[in-house]
Formats: structure tokens, sequence, C-alpha cells
């Protein structure tokens, strides 16, 4: 049985999920969801690309903790390579990244996939993360802290660049929908 801690906690989730998926729909428009400048360089796919690693990179530790498999943090450079090439994005629980270098990895492993790619891979994502909370025990959520890290990974991105993204459209006189 899912604990009332759990169901608000998802529904809170999915409330902060359904403010950027509702800016992004009232966005409109492929050709906006590429333009360069929303946030620093970055375009709204790029955005999207950057939730989706950090996404990813949840839902594969939440599995790791569901499975009872180790999850340690790279501590050398050939550790992370190794990391990337494993799992398809950098490892952000290692010490050794800085903020940037991820980012722009992100940014250049989708430069050349098309926008509904990334929406696609990233929703994937975030479902996974859905589910993988609906599976998990209570204690073992509460063991490993899922609720803060699941925060930090997912709505705190939201928000920071729903932010950005309402910024930019105001800056650049678009209108919503």
């Amino acid at each position: 049985m899912t604990s009332t801690k759990k169901k608000r906690f998802i529904a809170n989730l999915l409330y902060e999920r359904d403010k950027l998926e509702l800016l992004l729909n009232r966005v409109g428009y492929t050709r906006r969801m590429t333009l360069n400048g929303v946030a620093g360089k970055w375009s709204i796919k790029d955005i999207l690309a950057h939730i989706w690693a950090y996404e990813q990179y949840l839902v594969d530790r939440l599995h790791e903790i569901l499975h009872n498999q180790p999850y340690t943090p790279c501590k050398t450079q050939t550790a992370l390579d190794a990391f990337l090439d494993e799992f398809g994005y950098p490892d952000f629980g290692s010490s050794l990244l800085d903020d940037e270098t991820p980012n722009e990895w992100i940014i250049e492993k989708f430069r050349n996939v098309s926008l509904n790619d990334v929406v696609a891979q990233e929703i994937q994502a975030f479902s996974s993360i859905i589910f993988a909370l609906e599976t998990m025990p209570e204690d073992l959520i509460s063991r490993n802290n899922i609720y803060n890290r699941t925060i930090k990974h997912t709505y705190e991105h939201y928000r920071e660049h729903t932010h950005e993204i309402r910024h930019w459209l105001k800056t650049n006189g678009i209108q919503l929908k």
C-alpha cells in the first residue's frame, strides 16, 4: 500500500511537472524550442536534454537502490569516462565534475538529435521516476533520502528553467498562446 506521504510527494512532483509542461505547450512552435539564448547559449531543446540527463541519472540510481546494487561516485577521470560510456550521461555524483563540463557534454550529445526525440527520451525518464517511486517501499525511500534527491534532480530544475524560459519569452516579446 502506498503511504500518504508518498502519495503527496508524487502529487507534488506531478504538479511541478505539469507547470513545466504547460509552459512548454504554451511556447508552441518547434522553431521556438530550438532558438538559442534562452538560458545563456541554450535553447529550450538544450534545457530539455539537460533535464533528461539529471532525470536519467536519478532513474538509474533508483533502479540500483531497488535492486540492492551499489553505486559509488567516480573518483578518477578514467572512471568518469567509463561511466559516461556505460550510461550515456555524466556521473553527477562525482566530486570530480565541475558545473559546466557535464552540461557542455550533454548539449553536444543532443546537438543533432531531433526535438521530438529529446522530448520522448525526457518523458520516458520522468515516467520511470514516477514508476520507481511508486514501486519503492517507504523505508527504502527514507533510508536513501529519495525525496530530497528527487527534488534536486527534477523540480528544482523545472523551476529554474521555467523562470529562464519565461524571462526569455518576455525579453523577446513573445506572447504565450
